[in-house]
């Protein structure tokens, strides 16, 4: 990672994950499930972490939830069918403070979410993109 990344990581109140992340814990993650059943697992997961859903499409694969107390966030989760039973999930996290960081409040967040995802559902891989088109 360059010096770059490394500010822009440091002073930021943000994250995201994504198929070609620098950071091999942000690459996207494909689990062996249906986007429907990714959907109600995220949906729990979240709202077991204290978030509210403040909506969620099905046929965009889309759901968006929020806290209501503590550290203010609004999480935005993408679950895409790519084959079947091959599901990506990417998170983005954006946290709210006056500070120009959240000293890797969003990131130590997603990590956590793949982690009880990973315990949840079937774990494939991480950046698999290439392999499964």
């Amino acid at each position: 990672m360059g010096f770059r990344e490394t500010m822009n990581r440091i002073f930021s109140t943000r994250t995201e994950t994504g198929e070609e992340h620098p950071v091999k814990e942000l690459q996207t993650r494909y689990y062996k499930t249906t986007k429907d059943k990714a959907m109600r697992t995220i949906e729990q997961v979240l709202t077991q972490q204290g978030l509210t859903i403040k909506r969620s499409e099905d046929d965009r694969g889309e759901i968006v939830a929020q806290t209501k107390s503590g550290k203010k966030l609004l999480l935005v989760a993408s679950i895409i069918t790519v084959k079947p039973y091959r599901t990506a999930v990417d998170f983005s996290c954006a946290t709210e403070t006056v500070l120009p960081s959240d000293f890797g409040y969003s990131r130590k967040f997603i990590l956590a979410l793949y982690q009880k995802l990973d315990q949840e559902l079937t774990y494939v891989g991480s950046a698999l993109g290439q392999e499964l088109l």
